[in-house]
Order: C-alpha cells, then sequence, then structure tokens
C-alpha cells in the first residue's frame, strides 16, 4: 500500500501538541469546543480520556511526523457502535484527511470491530461533508439550530457508515487515493 502512513498511540510528549493543533483558529472553528483550552482543562481531558475504555485517540503519523488527530469516543461494545472525530495539525500537507479517514474506518471495522461509525459535522463544513460522503457514510439527520457557534446557531449533521458499507466500498476508495498519490 502507498505511504497512508499510520495510527498510533499518542505518546506523554506529545500531548501539549495535541492542545496546540486544537487551539488552532481553523481547527477550534469546525469543533463543538469552540474556547481557546487551557493547558489544566487539556490535562485534565487527558487524564480521563486514559481511564476511559470508551474511548480511543491516536496520533496520525505521515512520512514519520505527526500530523492530526483520530479519536473513537462512545465506544459501545454491545451495540459495536462508536462516535469518531478527526482533525489534522494546521500546517499538515493537502490530502491528510483523506488518508486519515482511510486508517481511520480500516481501525474501526477491523481493529475495534464496529458494526456503525458516526460522527457530527456542523453542516456549515462542506469540505468535510463530502470527504465523508466520498467515504460512503450516509446522512442519518440534521439536527437543526444544535449548537451555537459565534452568537449563531448552526446545524449540525449526524453521519454513518456501516461495515458492510466500508467493506463493499473500501477497495474502490483504496484505488482512487491510489490514483491521486500517483502524482
Amino acid at each position: 500500500m502507498r505511504d497512508y502512513g499510520l495510527l498510533r498511540a499518542i505518546s506523554e510528549n506529545e500531548i501539549e501538541l495535541v492542545r496546540f493543533w486544537r487551539n488552532a483558529p481553523n481547527v477550534r472553528a469546525n469543533m463543538y469546543t469552540q474556547h481557546e483550552i487551557s493547558e489544566a482543562e487539556h490535562s485534565a481531558w487527558w487524564t480521563q480520556l486514559v481511564a476511559r475504555a470508551d474511548q480511543a485517540y491516536f496520533m496520525y503519523e505521515l512520512q514519520g511526523a505527526p500530523v492530526g488527530v483520530v479519536g473513537f469516543t462512545a465506544i459501545d461494545t454491545v451495540s459495536r457502535n462508536a462516535s469518531w472525530a478527526f482533525y489534522a495539525g494546521p500546517d499538515s500537507p493537502k490530502g491528510v484527511g483523506t488518508k486519515m479517514e482511510f486508517l481511520a474506518l480500516d481501525h474501526a471495522f477491523s481493529g475495534l470491530k464496529l458494526h456503525k461509525l458516526y460522527c457530527e459535522v456542523f453542516a456549515f463544513n462542506k469540505p468535510v461533508l463530502k470527504l465523508h460522503q466520498k467515504f460512503g457514510f450516509q446522512t442519518e439527520g440534521t439536527f437543526r439550530e444544535q449548537r451555537m457557534v459565534e452568537s449563531r446557531y448552526v446545524d449540525v449533521v449526524r453521519m454513518a457508515i456501516l461495515q458492510a458499507e466500508w467493506s463493499s466500498g473500501r477497495e474502490a476508495m483504496k484505488a482512487r487515493i491510489d490514483s491521486l498519490l500517483k502524482d
């Protein structure tokens, strides 16, 4: 497989890098947590995260450098579903989101053995909505005026993909990505 990068554990010395990325304006603009995250708040988040079995976060590494984060939350081992989110560092190269999503879906369905993976995306975040659709995510609904962002209510789109849908579309998506990586 071409260089898709890898998902790996986040090391202790990268925790501050994760906070730096999360606080970048272009990342924060598309997240539920809109305020700048303090060191103490981030440390408390990290402490509870490592203690919980229903959450798993990974560093996305490309060509030996950390460039993004993938997180799975609300992991339900009975119904075999989970929520997920990802973000790239503000200076990450073009195409990182596509590679990260491919690896995240592989991990969700092969590693975590999920039946369903879902996410919530601000309706104004058209690039991410389009990316998820390319991977086979289906829109399950829109939460109208669900979140307050910059003093206005915005819609949130709920999307999901089933394991069978990923299995049937995986090779076509891989071929599509491989053709883009030839350049």
